[in-house]
């Protein structure tokens, strides 16, 4: 059985950081990409970052680049998502998502989800 547990989301100011962290069970952690979707209030949850099984390349969608940055660390099975500059617009919640896609971006390629943190950044 797959668990994806996220953690480390709160409220923060806008500016400030936070950091996430996946823990995963139940899964061979290094042959799946692992990623970050969020989903705000009504709207659609959308791509953040994930890193490749394939390569181990990371890779963002443009509104995150530059200030949040993806890791995993395979021998811990645990990812991690590193957020900068947050800003009112990041508020969602975040959710840690497990594929066996190389490169995905859409929602419909996740195999499995977790079942998300809330982040929430005040102007």
């Amino acid at each position: 059985q797959v668990q994806l547990v996220e953690s480390g989301g709160r409220l923060v100011q806008a500016g400030g950081s936070l950091r996430l962290s996946c823990a995963a069970s139940g899964l061979t952690f290094s042959s799946y990409t692992m990623g970050w979707f969020r989903q705000a209030p009504g709207k659609e949850r959308e791509f953040v970052a994930a890193i490749s099984w394939a390569d181990g390349r990371a890779y963002y969608a443009d509104s995150v680049k530059g200030r949040f940055t993806g890791s995993r660390v395979n021998a811990k099975n645990t990812l991690y998502l590193q957020m900068n500059s947050l800003k009112p617009e990041d508020t969602a919640v975040y959710y840690c998502a497990a594929t066996r896609a190389p490169y995905p971006r859409q929602t419909n390629e996740v195999n499995y989800w977790g079942q998300g943190t809330q982040v929430t950044v005040s102007s």
